[in-house]
């Protein structure tokens, strides 16, 4: 069912800040970034990993609303999802859903839930 890891969230307060150390020390260099996805509410960098198009992804705030700012007041800078490239979506909702599994669905979007992940929160993503 899952292929790969295809990226992971992390959440900071100061998305420049955070840029420049992810390229200065850790050696990153982003590929997107910064930009603005309002309708997600937050502003975002992309940094991508090996071949196969994995990438980490660093989210800011736009606001006080929205999952990546409640997240960032609750639990601070850290990790906020890992998604998993799927290649089938739908079919794996299903399997998902027939197993148990708590989802979280968002419009096009699907999460496990974190209780489900041992405290880890994953999205679902469509590669083919």
């Amino acid at each position: 069912m899952h292929k790969r890891i295809d990226h992971i969230v992390v959440r900071v307060k100061n998305l420049e800040q955070s840029m420049r150390d992810y390229e200065t020390k850790l050696g990153m260099k982003a590929s997107k970034g910064p930009e603005e996805l309002r309708h997600l509410g937050m502003r975002r960098a992309v940094f991508p990993i090996g071949d196969a198009g994995s990438f980490i992804e660093l989210a800011e705030p736009l606001g006080d609303d929205g999952a990546i700012a409640r997240s960032l007041a609750k639990q601070g800078e850290g990790l906020h999802l890992v998604a998993l490239a799927v290649s089938d979506l739908k079919a794996a909702v299903a399997e998902m859903k027939a197993n148990g599994a708590r989802l979280i669905e968002a419009g096009s979007m699907v999460f496990v839930h974190p209780s489900e992940g041992h405290g880890v929160l994953y999205q679902l993503v469509e590669r083919k």
